[in-house]
C-alpha cells in the first residue's frame, strides 16, 4: 500500500467502485444509445426492462421476474407480496444489510433474529427453528458473500410449518445449492444490481418467483398497485413506485451477458487463493456446505485469535501495509445492536410495529447469539471482483502469509493442531463433507476447530395453522414456552448509519483504503 500526499492509503487491488474493478464497455453503451434514440425511458412503455426480466427468469428457471430500483426494493416487494399482518414475525439473520430488514418493519412486521453458523455467518435450519413461533409469517435467508445457506434442511423446515422462504441473493449471483441456482429454491428470490454486485446498474434490483399469485403482487407493489395498459386500472392496495428505468434495463441486459464469465473468474481466482493459503495456522478459507457452490461476492478469511495474536484486526493492519484492503468483523456488530432496534426508532415516537412484539421476539441477549458474535469476531472480509488477476491473488496470499508469520503464537498453535486432529474427524461437521475449508472444488479442505452445528430440528409443531399464505391462525403466545429474559443491556457501540454502508464499517486498521466498499 502506498501513501498519497494526504496520507491516505491506496489499495494495490482494482476496486469495484470504479472502472478498474468493473466490467463495463461498448455493449452497455450501445444498448444505452438504443434506448436514448427511442426516447422511451420509462419501463411502463419500453422494452429493455421487460427483456431483462424475461432473460433473468429464464436464467434462474423461474416463471416470473420483476425488476425494480434496488435490492432493498426487491426485498420490500417480496415482503409486501407475502402481506404480513401487523405484529407478524419474519425470522431472518442479524448479519445482513439494513436494506433487508427495514422493509419488514415498513410492512408492520417484526424481524426476529436467528443465530448463525460461525463458519459461514449464515442461518441454518437449526438456528431458524429455535426462533419460530405461532406468529411467524415467513423466513428470510441471506446467502452471505455468495456462500449458499444449507437450503435442503431450511426448505424442509419451511414446508413443515407452511412458511414461505425469501432468498436474499444480493451477494450470490451464480451460487448454487444442490445444482439449483440460489433464488430459485425458495418462494421468492431477491437480487441487487448495486455498484459492487457481480453485475451492476449502479442501483437496481430484481425479484423472481414461480408463484403466479405472489408474482402478481410483486409486480403491483413495484408499480403503485396500478397496471398500465389494463382496461380499468385502480390502486388496489398500498404500494410504491419502485420501477427500474429503461436506462438501467439497458445496462442490465448487457451486464447479464457478462454474468457467467464474471462468476467464473471470481471462482477461479478464489480457488487459487484457497490453494495458496491452505494449511496456514490460524487462517481458514470459507467453509461451504456440501452440495453448495460459492460465487465469491467477497472472499472471507476466518482468523483464530488464539493462534494469531490480535485476530482479524491485527491481520487486517498487516494486509493494509501490503496494499490489500480488508474489513475486520464485516458489519462490526449485529443488526439488532443498531439504534433502530435498540431504541425502536421507527415512525415518530410510536415505536410501531415493536409495540406489537412479543418480549421474546425482541430479546437480543448476547447468550442467544453465540454463533453471531463468534463469526463476527473471526471474520476478515477481503475485496473481490472479476478483474482480479493471478498477480493480484498472489499479492493477497503473500500478505496473508506474512501476517501469519508475524502474528503466530507458536506454542498455542501447536496445541490447537493436536486438538483439531482429535476433535474434528472427517465428516464430523454434519453436512456430509470433510469439514474445515470444505471438501472438493469450491468446498475443498480439511477439518475445522469451530464448534459443531446442532443437528437439524423441525422446530415446534404449531399444527397446520396455515393454508397457502391464507389463514394466519392463532397469534397467541405458545403455551409451555419458558419466559426468556428481555434484558438487552448491551455494550454501547458507536452508531452505524447503515449496515454495512458506514465510514466505521469501511475503516481499516491503519486507515481508509480504496478497494473495499460494501453497499447493498
Amino acid at each position: 500500500m502506498t501513501s498519497t500526499a494526504l496520507g491516505e492509503e491506496v489499495s494495490r487491488l482494482p476496486p469495484d467502485q470504479d472502472a478498474s474493478g468493473r466490467t463495463l464497455g461498448h455493449e452497455e453503451l450501445e444498448r444505452l444509445r438504443e434506448v436514448l434514440a427511442s426516447g422511451v425511458l420509462t419501463s411502463t412503455r419500453g422494452s429493455a426492462v421487460r427483456a431483462f426480466e424475461s432473460r433473468f427468469a429464464e436464467l434462474l428457471g423461474a416463471r416470473h421476474a420483476h425488476a425494480c430500483s434496488s435490492g432493498t426494493a426487491a426485498i420490500h416487494a417480496a415482503v409486501a407480496a407475502i402481506d404480513p399482518e401487523p405484529g407478524d414475525e419474519i425470522v431472518t439473520t442479524p448479519i445482513t444489510d439494513m436494506g433487508a430488514l427495514a422493509p419488514i418493519l415498513y410492512q408492520g412486521a417484526i424481524p426476529v433474529f436467528a443465530d448463525v453458523d460461525p463458519r459461514t455467518c449464515n442461518v441454518t435450519a437449526a438456528t431458524l427453528a429455535e426462533r419460530l413461533s405461532r406468529r411467524t409469517r415467513a423466513i428470510v435467508v441471506t446467502h452471505l458473500f455468495g456462500n449458499p445457506c444449507p437450503m435442503d434442511e431450511i426448505m424442509e423446515l419451511a414446508r413443515h410449518h407452511r412458511l414461505p422462504v425469501i432468498e436474499d441473493c444480493a451477494q450470490a449471483y451464480g451460487a448454487t445449492y444442490g445444482g439449483r441456482p440460489v433464488g430459485s429454491i425458495g418462494t421468492i428470490g431477491c437480487f441487487s444490481l448495486g455498484q459492487g454486485q457481480h453485475i451492476t446498474t449502479g442501483e437496481g434490483g430484481i425479484a423472481v418467483s414461480s408463484s403466479e399469485f405472489l408474482s402478481r403482487r410483486i409486480f403491483l407493489f413495484i408499480n403503485k398497485a396500478w397496471v398500465h395498459g389494463e382496461p380499468w386500472p385502480d390502486h388496489s392496495f398500498l404500494a410504491l413506485n419502485y420501477r427500474m428505468s429503461e436506462l438501467q434495463g439497458a445496462v442490465a441486459l448487457a451486464q447479464l451477458d457478462r454474468l457467467a464469465s464474471a462468476v467464473g473468474r471470481r471462482i477461479a481466482m478464489a480457488k487459487r487463493l484457497r490453494e495458496q493459503i491452505a494449511g496456514l495456522p490460524g487462517i481458514e478459507a470459507p467453509w461451504v456446505p456440501a452440495g453448495g457452490e460459492h460465487s465469491y461476492w467477497k472472499f472471507c478469511l476466518w482468523v483464530d485469535r488464539r493462534v494469531l495474536a490480535g485476530g482479524s484486526e491485527a491481520v487486517g493492519r498487516i494486509l493494509a501495509q501490503h496494499g490489500v484492503a480488508s474489513l475486520p468483523r464485516y458489519i462490526r456488530k449485529p443488526a439488532f445492536q443498531c439504534q433502530l432496534f435498540r431504541h425502536q426508532r421507527t415512525f415518530g415516537s410510536s415505536r410501531f410495529p415493536f409495540t406489537l412484539a412479543r418480549p421474546e421476539a425482541v430479546d437480543y441477549s448476547h447468550a442467544l447469539f453465540p454463533g453471531t458474535f463468534q463469526g463476527l469476531e473471526e471474520i476478515l472480509v477481503l475485496p473481490w471482483n472479476e478483474r482480479y488477476t493471478e498477480e493480484h491473488v498472489d499479492l493477497i496470499a503473500e500478505a496473508v502469509g506474512e501476517a501469519v508469520e508475524h502474528l503466530l503464537c507458536a506454542p498455542r498453535s501447536e496445541e490447537l493442531q493436536v486438538e483439531r486432529a482429535a476433535a474434528a474427524p472427517a465428516g464430523a461437521d454434519g453436512y456430509g463433507g470433510t469439514g474445515g475449508n470444505g471438501g472438493t472444488g469450491a468446498a475443498g479442505g480439511t477439518g475445522s476447530n469451530r464448534r459443531e452445528v446442532a443437528p437439524v430440528a423441525p422446530g415446534p409443531d404449531f399444527g397446520g395453522r396455515r393454508g397457502d399464505f391464507g389463514d394466519r391462525g392463532d397469534r397467541g403466545n405458545i403455551s409451555g414456552v419458558p419466559e426468556v429474559s428481555s434484558d438487552n443491556d448491551l455494550t454501547r457501540v458507536p452508531e452505524l448509519d447503515g449496515v454495512p454502508e458506514t465510514s466505521e464499517g469501511r475503516a481499516l486498521s491503519g486507515g481508509r483504503a480504496r478497494g473495499l466498499d460494501l453497499p447493498r
